[in-house]
């Protein structure tokens, strides 16, 4: 039976599914004041973090390199999927000939040195194992749960390491600003905006981007229309045999037959729309904290391996939900493509199917690492 419990970063209760995932034990997390400039037994860093790019917003939307999303909250027909990066240069349409792992990474444009979380060696986790079997739905428990409780659990684990970047130290400075983090970037080629009052995309400082996610998450899961807390309205798989079709067989708000995900749990028609749109800002925190942030903090505090962890567990989650789509990853798509390689993606997960495994194992050889 699902119960209620507190939320630690919220402020209010929420459901939670027993039986469901959890990360495996990691170290605490330090206060951001907290912060060790070398001082480390770790050896001497070869590669450099990428360089930064130098009324209120109201809603999230995004400018990834020439391409732009549209808000859920708009209202506006989507624009169309572009395909991503590894669905596409697999093969040379003129020639026929099969693209190289080396060429592939040439065509992401990537830093030279490369990031660090591009080498194998700084891609690891804290524990080895599947992380599907963390993101696996109990065959008891209905989909629209499923999917409010791993929003909860992912945005928990998310928020845990912004603090770090984020919350004040004692000289009263933080370490992602205006000055470090002029544009929420993800590297020079991606960058993301915010709708503000008039529906216009602007550009932010980092800083205050996530400072209105954190605003706008934590509203939609308060708002007890979209995430209801009431236990009575609560539905099961009964048939533990009964798998539920995809998100894309369910009829949209409106559609014929009226269903939707989590209907019988009593979410509403937009309920995965709202999720989808939280996905997708988690995802471009995550790529800024690693572009901009994964050597300074994370590395010097010795936590880049729970970063590796709580990331790897949300794309395959999100992935498996179709919370996000291919070229929605893109401006990760080379540690997709190198976990793809190592094996921490599993062959089946959605994640593995949108990596291209030429350029994993091109940054395998990179980093001396066998991919056999």
């Amino acid at each position: 039976m699902p119960y209620l419990t507190h939320h630690p970063f919220l402020s209010r209760p929420f459901r939670c599914i027993t039986g469901g995932s959890s990360l495996p034990p990691r170290s605490n997390l330090r206060p951001s004041n907290a912060r060790f400039r070398g001082g480390t037994n770790k050896p001497a860093i070869q590669t450099k973090s990428p360089p930064n790019l130098g009324s209120g917003p109201a809603s999230p939307t995004t400018l990834s390199a020439s391409q732009s999303s549209s808000s859920l909250a708009s209202k506006l027909p989507p624009l169309p999927n572009s395909p991503s990066l590894a669905q596409t240069l697999g093969m040379d349409e003129n020639s026929g000939i099969m693209a190289t792992g080396e060429d592939i990474l040439n065509s992401y444009h990537l830093p030279r040195p490369l990031p660090l979380w591009l080498n194998p060696g700084y891609a690891r986790h804290i524990v080895k194992g599947n992380f599907m079997t963390l993101s696996a739905r109990p065959k008891t428990v209905e989909q629209g749960e499923w999917i409010a409780h791993q929003v909860v659990e992912h945005y928990r684990n998310l928020w845990n390491f912004v603090r770090v970047v984020h919350e004040k130290e004692e000289d009263g400075t933080t370490i992602c600003n205006s000055t470090t983090c002029p544009r929420t970037s993800a590297g020079a080629n991606h960058s993301f905006t915010w709708l503000n009052s008039r529906r216009e995309p602007v550009e932010l400082p980092a800083h205050e981007y996530m400072t209105l996610m954190q605003r706008w998450i934590s509203g939609k899961i308060d708002d007890t229309n979209i995430f209801p807390t009431e236990a009575s309205g609560v539905s099961f798989a009964h048939n533990p045999q009964y798998c539920p079709p995809a998100l894309s067989q369910l009829a949209g708000p409106g559609g014929e037959g009226g269903d939707w995900v989590g209907k019988r749990s009593g979410f509403p028609e937009n309920f995965v729309e709202v999720c989808k749109t939280i996905f997708r800002q988690m995802f471009r925190v995550y790529a800024h904290l690693y572009w901009a942030h994964f050597v300074e903090p994370f590395y010097h505090l010795n936590l880049e391996k729970q970063l590796n962890s709580c990331f790897s567990h949300f794309v395959l989650t999100a992935t498996a939900l179709d919370m996000l789509k291919p070229h929605e990853l893109e401006p990760m798509q080379p540690l997709i493509d190198l976990w793809a390689a190592n094996g921490t993606f599993p062959q089946g997960s959605r994640a593995y199917e949108y990596a291209n495994l030429r350029a994993g194992e091109k940054l395998m050889q990179l980093g001396g690492m066998s991919t056999s």
